[in-house]
């Protein structure tokens, strides 16, 4: 029973990385179509700017976690989820 379920418990762990992996170009075309609607200072969109930029290298890196977590950022800058 404990093997069956530690077995589970990292299949799951395992299959979780790409659903990850499929988020975040998702978050950068957010963050890409809210900077040309949403009016910021221009200290503001640069610091969008960049995390966009660091998410997707990140993403490309394969550090899907930190990825959405910079991403996430920039979205609370931008005001949207």
């Amino acid at each position: 029973m404990i093997r069956k379920t530690l077995f589970a418990a990292t299949a799951l762990t395992l299959l979780a990385g790409p659903a990850f992996a499929f988020q975040c170009p998702a978050d950068m075309a957010k963050i890409d179509a809210a900077l040309q609607t949403t009016m910021l200072t221009p200290e503001a969109k640069a610091e969008v700017e960049a995390l966009r930029a660091k998410g997707e290298e990140q993403h490309g890196a394969g550090d899907h976690q930190a990825s959405m977590a910079t991403l996430a950022e920039a979205k609370s800058i931008l005001g949207i989820n």
